[in-house]
């Protein structure tokens, strides 16, 4: 069963859309699923396919600026003006409605790349409606952030902020190619070195890839890595929250395995329960390599089974 439901975003402007995927079973829980930036949340219905076959609930939607909340707002890449909460408070939004259709159920939290950024966020103000957290993809001390944030409030405050300053992106996610011997041809060889992933990514029509982000989005961007960046940020975590952290290891965004390790020792350090699993060799996308994603959303179906 398959409900697709919409609601007004935290930005006061967009309508968001979203989907509460159901199996032909008695439930085992609810996983939520946050989608990564320029892209949209059926890009992941393999994933959602072996929840649902593994007894879960799946609600996803698209965020603001993206996916087909992006088509119906005729909004690609802007994403509004109500600061870098928006998404995370988007997301709990959709947990209500969720929760609400399906009372009494474990309720679980999946995010990648940003959408794992998002789901920290959220567990550090909500943490404590969920009965765990799997971050796939995430991010250290991202390496720009700070430049960034300091080089996009000046364009704002100049009243820039719905433009799209043409380097802005290269100058925050340009390094990602560091490790992609292949060369850049597509602009985004760092997710995954299959080159069918590659063009699938590239020519999907819901993907917002390759479509301008204002100034005003990338600070958004930029804060909310700075918000969730340090154990000042896993002290508001609760502690009773179990956390699976998972990546590969040739991923720029987890700076290549050391900033995975740098966010769960961020959680262990203040009292956490962390479990945490480096694939070697791939980048940035473990879930959409055809050799891995079976081992990879088994490793999350386990984890979610052990903490119902």
């Amino acid at each position: 069963m398959l409900h697709e439901v919409s609601f007004p975003s935290f930005n006061e402007r967009d309508t968001v859309y979203g989907w509460i995927y159901v199996p032909a079973a008695k439930p085992a829980g609810i996983v939520q699923l946050v989608h990564g930036f320029g892209e949209h949340s059926r890009r992941y219905l393999h994933m959602i396919v072996r929840l649902m076959d593994a007894g879960f609930i799946v609600a996803a939607d698209d965020h603001v600026g993206h996916g087909k909340t992006a088509v119906e707002n005729g909004r690609w890449g802007d994403w509004g003006c109500k600061g870098p909460h928006t998404m995370m408070e988007d997301e709990h939004t959709l947990t209500g409605i969720v929760k609400e259709k399906y009372p009494d159920l474990p309720y679980f939290m999946y995010g990648h790349s940003m959408g794992s950024f998002i789901t920290r966020d959220y567990i550090a103000s909500y943490g404590d409606e969920l009965s765990g957290a799997i971050l796939c993809g995430t991010s250290g001390e991202f390496p720009t952030a700070k430049d960034g944030i300091a080089y996009l409030e000046k364009l704002v405050a100049e009243g820039k902020g719905e433009d799209s300053e043409p380097t802005v992106g290269a100058m925050l996610m340009g390094w990602m190619f560091s490790r992609c011997p292949e060369g850049v041809k597509l602009g985004n060889e760092w997710i995954c070195d299959d080159p069918y992933v590659q063009a699938d990514h590239a020519q999907d029509p819901f993907d917002a890839f390759t479509k301008p982000t204002s100034n005003r989005a990338f600070l958004y961007f930029c804060q909310m890595i700075d918000i969730i960046t340090g154990p000042d940020w896993a002290k508001k975590v609760p502690k009773t929250l179990p956390v699976y952290n998972i990546a590969g290891d040739q991923d720029p965004v987890g700076q290549f395995g050391t900033g995975v390790y740098q966010v769960s020792n961020w959680l262990v350090q203040t009292g956490h329960q962390v479990e945490t699993k480096l694939y070697s060799g791939y980048r940035h996308e473990i879930h959409n390599y055809a050799g891995l994603r079976d081992e990879v959303e088994a490793g999350m179906i386990a984890f979610l089974k052990k903490h119902i």
